[in-house]
């Protein structure tokens, strides 16, 4: 068969296998995505929505193995990414799983900002982030949990001792109170508060994740200005003063800002 009838019926064997799977026959349409690789393996759409299929079956490891097939021939494949990572995930490999849904996040972000998969992504991520999170706090929690202990017997086996005189001449009692100040600082990342608000978009008050700047000086989530400017009005919703989107610029010190406070504190996370 020529490359030309190749591609033609790979083609159709992909339109066949989407027909398929809008009728969730999932086995069909697994099959017709087979049989474009067969002819055309170079394609990297038939892999992923191949993938797609064995995503609605919760088969991760042919997921995986899909969509790491579909990224070796796509280094921009959104879908590739974005499904590696929940497959990631799925195995528990939270960082890993983290690693690839930011890749799908950026790669979304640069395709079609306003895109319905780049909020898909973010909750997937945030998700994510917090199991991670939630994964080394506890591990943090724990350790810090023994280290004060074995800390505490110490002072206390110290201060029973015949002649104990501490160097710095505070009692024993004064060293243990300066103990619990030291492990309650090594918490307090860890320890869920209030978002500041210059981290959270005016408009939504949610932690901005891809903030933007207008000619006033406000800073909002770029997905929810936009939408305020499309099925509101051409204007900024806090000074009320006439805006368009070409006036919207990328605020970077504060996504910045973001970044490094999600970093410590990544509890934020947390989707409520």
């Amino acid at each position: 068969m020529s490359p030309t009838m190749a591609s033609k019926q790979a083609e159709q064997l992909r339109q066949d296998g989407n027909t398929y799977f809008k009728k969730d026959r999932l086995g069909a349409a697994i099959d017709a995505y087979t049989e474009a690789i067969a002819l055309c393996p170079d394609v990297p759409v038939y892999w992923t929505n191949r993938a797609l299929c064995h995503r609605k079956r919760n088969d991760w490891a042919r997921v995986e193995e899909d969509c790491r097939r579909a990224i070796q021939l796509d280094h921009y494949s959104v879908k590739a990414y974005y499904m590696l990572g929940l497959a990631l995930l799925q195995k528990k490999e939270y960082a890993k799983g983290v690693i690839e849904l930011e890749k799908a996040l950026d790669h979304g972000r640069a395709a079609k900002p306003r895109g319905y998969m780049v909020e898909e992504i973010w909750q997937e991520l945030a998700k994510a982030k917090y199991l991670l999170w939630e994964q080394e706090s506890t591990k943090r929690s724990w350790e810090l949990r023994n280290l004060k202990e074995a800390c505490e017997a110490a002072l206390r086996d110290a201060s029973e001792k015949e002649g104990f005189v501490d160097e710095t001449h505070l009692s024993a009692l004064d060293q243990l109170k300066a103990l619990n100040l030291v492990f309650e600082k090594a918490e307090e990342d860890d320890t869920p508060t209030e978002v500041p608000d210059y981290l959270c978009c005016k408009i939504t008050l949610d932690i901005l994740r891809d903030p933007v700047i207008t000619p006033s000086g406000v800073t909002y989530e770029r997905a929810v200005i936009l939408d305020h400017l499309q099925t509101v009005g051409k204007f900024d919703p806090i000074t009320r003063k006439s805006l368009h989107p070409s006036q919207l610029v990328p605020n970077l010190a504060i996504k910045e800002a973001v970044r490094a406070y999600l970093e410590r504190h990544g509890w934020a996370y947390r989707m409520d």
